[in-house]
């Protein structure tokens, strides 16, 4: 008598590219090449959000189908997360960002996880971001609160950990694979039923923090996120946002305030608005001037006085969506 032969899941790979230079394509190879023989890649979707250098043409990925999709204008990271989701079909979603690549074995071991009993629940699935050397990265971090905040402001997270913990957990923070509050969202694994049962991205987050907001609502919904040390993935990180100068800035802190706004208890993301229009502005001019940057100085008040024109034309309506949360676990 013969065992039936066993089903080889499949996922959907999605990147979403903004003038990612050559790394684009290197990420493609790396899932051509990586050992698909207990994860299957049914498609890749690339979603190009407006890209100007060129980095979307010409791209190919050998046998495994895949879809481009050109927007006119850049739409956002959720947004095109979301459009790239939309084009597959199949019971796993892999967000990739277009400046990792896979190890070889990366797609293996994460199916082997894939195969043991569900007993935690597990949604989303995350992997050890590692440098050119492979010494270990950022690949985890802790949902945000005022504490983590007010330490990144003030750089008592760097003085007092202790009291003020950083948002990102420190590699040496990470001793084995576990479940944790978030990864990070460079590889970024969900099962199609939990992205489908939360709605995907919330759009509202046009850069940074869409992934820690989808940690959360998953968490409230009873799937935890697990961090598998054996997948390893090279991340170059921030090839596409160092672009943007100090208007990065800008979007973390909108991403921020949405952030907030939905999850934290009304007071709590008050406090927040509070210390961004006050401690971090004087913190950064301080800290530019002490190191003789001064060519920082305009721009940084530039950034806030745009922020703040933001949130006075009602900041896309995060002060009102989801701001009843009042039972948020995070404490100050």
């Amino acid at each position: 008598m013969t065992s039936a032969p066993r089903t080889v899941p499949a996922v959907d790979v999605v990147i979403v590219n903004w003038n990612a230079g050559h790394h684009l394509g290197d990420c493609l190879r790396s899932v051509v090449r990586a050992d698909r023989s207990e994860l299957r890649v049914a498609r890749i979707v690339v979603v190009d959000n407006a890209s100007t250098d060129g980095s979307a043409s010409g791209l190919a990925a050998a046998d495994i189908p895949l879809d481009v999709v050109r927007n006119d204008r850049n739409h956002g990271f959720a947004v095109a997360c979301n459009q790239g989701a939309a084009r597959g079909d199949s019971d796993l979603v892999l967000f990739l960002n277009p400046d990792t690549e896979l190890y070889p074995d990366s797609l293996a071991v994460v199916a082997r996880v894939l195969r043991r009993p569900p007993r935690d629940r597990i949604g989303i699935f995350g992997g050890l971001m590692v440098d050119d050397h492979g010494n270990p990265q950022i690949s985890c971090s802790r949902f945000p609160s005022l504490r983590v905040y007010l330490g990144k402001m003030t750089g008592l997270d760097r003085v007092a950990p202790a009291l003020f913990p950083p948002h990102h957990l420190r590699p040496r923070e990470l001793t084995g694979s576990r479940p944790v509050d978030q990864v990070i969202g460079a590889f970024f694994l969900v099962r199609r039923r939990v992205f489908a049962e939360l709605h995907g991205f919330d759009e509202r987050y046009f850069l940074y923090l869409e992934d820690v907001d989808f940690a959360w609502r998953a968490r409230r919904a009873g799937w935890l996120s697990y961090y598998v040390e054996q997948v390893r993935v090279h991340h170059t990180g921030q090839v596409s946002s160092s672009q943007l100068g100090a208007w990065r800035h800008y979007l973390m802190l909108r991403s921020r305030t949405t952030y907030a706004f939905r999850h934290w208890a009304g007071p709590r993301a008050w406090a927040l608005m509070a210390l961004t229009l006050s401690v971090e502005p004087a913190a950064r001019l301080a800290a530019a001037t002490v190191r003789g940057r001064w060519t920082e100085l305009g721009p940084t008040l530039a950034v806030y006085r745009t922020f703040l024109r933001w949130f006075r034309q009602g900041a896309g309506g995060v002060r009102t969506a989801g701001s009843c949360d009042t039972d948020h676990a995070f404490t100050v």
